[in-house]
């Protein structure tokens, strides 16, 4: 069966063609994102505004049309935080659905953790032992605690790169001040609001999955051009992530979106996203983190092919 999977994220949109075969094991057809940015202005207004949903309704229907002329039988459209807070996220959902003839999903934060944990294990073997797995979303940041396949601790934070990045702009060389203050705010919010469990996880192996780690590996490896076989994998140190840290913010924001594997959309968000792993690093006392290319959109194709037999128990 071929069947295309379409992740809306609060800044991405990313599409995955594959070939599915016996073994939830697929062949990858087609895959591509774009950002959209829906989440703009979002955390102030409460509301999608009607640039970024046009901009992120074009890109869905494109991806839609992409999939079933590249022979999809079945088309998953799954939508995350910006979707499921914003006041018009339902009458955003109708729209879509309109447009791509597939109803939007809307998951909840726990739902996208779960998923995300499908995606993330199958990408690096099924690993034996504890994980924390952290997503650094657009407007959320999802953050699992496992054991194998099974489900420890999850949570699911309004903690995103896109109202961080509104809130601490930094447009000219990053002021190390003003970084310091966010990402000592940062972490106060993860020592307030992740469940103890969490904390009593010294020890566990830290994955980190999405744009913002994905990236940062990238740039740590000097790719000239993404590669997800050399990012899936990487081990990220705290030495490594400040190193890149240091490199983006002598930069001005055009001058971050110029460089290698960045995308000019993520160029602004990159910053604070470095604050959310550098807080998650020291939160968790946690000296390193693995870089999964794999996350929530293999994890939405894993779970078509699996259904409630994929499901981890909770």
């Amino acid at each position: 069966m071929r069947i295309a999977t379409i992740d809306v994220g609060s800044n991405t949109v990313r599409l995955l063609v594959a070939d599915a075969g016996e073994a939830s094991a697929w062949r990858v057809l087609d895959e591509a994102q774009q950002v959209t940015r829906l989440g703009e202005g979002l955390a102030a207004a409460g509301v999608l505004g009607e640039a970024p949903a046009a901009r992120t309704l074009a890109v869905v229907r494109a991806y839609a049309e992409r999939g079933r002329r590249a022979g999809a039988a079945r088309v998953r459209i799954v939508a995350t935080s910006a979707v499921r807070e914003a006041a018009n996220g339902r009458a955003f959902a109708a729209t879509i659905e309109r447009a791509t003839g597939v109803a939007l999903r809307v998951v909840s934060g726990e739902e996208e953790a779960r998923l995300t944990l499908l995606g993330v294990r199958r990408g690096l073997g099924d690993p034996a032992g504890a994980l924390v797995v952290c997503d650094i979303g657009g407007g959320s940041t999802e953050y699992i605690l496992a054991e194998g396949a099974r489900v420890r601790a999850l949570a699911s934070l309004r903690l995103g790169v896109v109202p961080l990045a509104e809130r601490f702009a930094f447009p000219e060389a990053v002021d190390r001040a003003r970084y310091d203050a966010l990402r000592a705010e940062v972490r106060g919010r993860l020592e307030r609001e992740l469940p103890t469990p969490f904390r009593g996880a010294r020890g566990a192996r830290l994955v980190g999955t999405a744009g913002t780690v994905t990236t940062l590996a990238a740039l740590d490896l000097g790719l000239a051009r993404y590669d997800a076989a050399r990012v899936q994998g990487h081990r990220l140190g705290r030495a490594a992530v400040e190193a890149q840290l240091r490199r983006l913010g002598a930069l001005p924001v055009a001058a971050r979106g110029a460089l290698p594997c960045l995308e000019p959309g993520r160029a602004d968000l990159i910053v604070p996203g470095v604050a959310i792993v550098q807080a998650t690093l020291d939160c968790l006392g946690a000296e390193a983190l693995t870089v999964s290319d794999w996350g929530l959109r293999e994890g939405i194709l894993l779970d078509a092919l699996e259904g409630d037999a994929g499901r981890p128990v909770i």
